[in-house]
């Protein structure tokens, strides 16, 4: 039960009743929607999705998975968060902007919608301090116009839109990763090492870590299969990266770090950064999932430590952007160079040899 205090999570136990359904197996979305009434059902499959319910002790796999008579439900739900965010007067770096949608270049550093620790100071504060009350309400009222997200501390080029027809047309584009349309998303990324090859595809499924709910982590075919052949359902996600080596940095034979072109056939949170860590490809500054390689550092000239130090995030700027506007099907594409913290960092690498 709850302890409380409203600004921890609330857990709330309960086991399943024969009179709930009869006795027979129903699926675990209903016997939350039964058992909890205040939330809705979508509210109950995303707490699901998001590890925040237990069934008999272990983490639920997925919102259709089926329930016994006598099953021990546990939800933990968030703290709330403030009923509606305030505009903050937050200076945004805009590249388009029409009575549909705006188009900005996000610099590092800023949270792209209020969540717990970042009640304030995000991107949707500076959206609604710039647009009023003409944003999208489809993504409730936290993540007003937010149709795509960047990592507080990834830099570059991002959509929202202003009015709930153009958040559906661009949430069907990004749902279709670009499959049938023209949308494009593309990263710069400089990463520790080399690749074994200039081009190369990592297609590796992205699931949320269980020891870390912070990080997500690639799914190997092998785990997948223990996951249901344990009795559950694979909770990994297609995802699909393909990259180019744009310039390698230090010596031909051993390069010490190399600049890679990004090219997301899906979006799935931190894909990017998981992918390359993956291929032992981790990126320069990312505390997260590079941190084993943070002793190369010290291979570094003076100038380049110190650029890196500067940088002070994980070394990837959302650099291409492309996608149909949702009202009248014009093709529309933006670019945006790396910003000054990461182009010196590429210098002062270039400049090493």
């Amino acid at each position: 039960m709850s302890d409380g205090d409203a600004s921890r999570p609330e857990t709330t136990e309960v086991t399943i009743r024969e009179s709930v359904h009869a006795g027979e197996p129903v699926r675990l979305d209903r016997a939350l929607t039964q058992a909890f009434p205040d939330f809705s059902r979508a509210r109950l499959q995303d707490l699901v999705r998001d590890g925040r319910v237990s069934v008999d002790g272990s983490p639920a796999r997925q919102p259709s998975m089926k329930v016994a008579d006598g099953a021990r439900l546990v939800l933990v739900t968030p703290p709330p968060s403030p009923p509606e965010p305030a505009g903050e007067a937050i200076p945004l770096m805009i590249v388009h902007e029409d009575s549909d949608l705006v188009v900005l270049d996000k610099p590092a550093g800023l949270v792209v919608h209020p969540a717990g620790g970042h009640e304030s100071g995000t991107l949707v504060n500076a959206l609604i301090a710039h647009c009023g009350d003409s944003l999208s309400g489809i993504g409730g009222v936290a993540r007003p116009g937010i149709v795509h997200r960047l990592d507080k501390d990834t830099s570059g080029l991002l959509v929202v839109a202003k009015n709930d027809a153009a958040h559906r047309g661009l949430s069907a584009q990004f749902a279709d990763h670009g499959r049938t349309g023209p949308l494009e998303r593309a990263y710069l990324a400089l990463c520790w090492g080399a690749a074994d090859r200039p081009r190369f595809t990592i297609d590796a499924p992205i699931a949320r870590s269980a020891q870390n709910r912070e990080k997500m982590r690639v799914v190997t075919p092998r785990a997948a299969q223990r996951e249901v052949e344990g009795g559950g359902v694979s909770r990994a996600r297609e995802a699909i990266t393909h990259v180019e080596t744009i310039e390698s940095f230090g010596p031909a034979e051993a390069p010490l770090a190399t600049l890679l072109r990004c090219t997301l056939e899906t979006g799935r949170t931190h894909q990017i950064r998981v992918h390359l860590a993956h291929r032992g490809l981790p990126l320069l500054g990312d505390q997260l999932y590079g941190s084993g390689f943070a002793s190369k550092a010290r291979l570094l000239s003076p100038r380049a430590a110190a650029a890196l130090e500067a940088l002070g995030r994980q070394a990837l700027h959302a650099t291409l952007l492309g996608f149909a506007h949702p009202r009248t099907g014009e093709t529309m594409r933006f670019e945006s160079p790396p910003p000054d913290d990461l182009a010196a960092l590429v210098a002062a690498l270039r400049e090493d040899g």
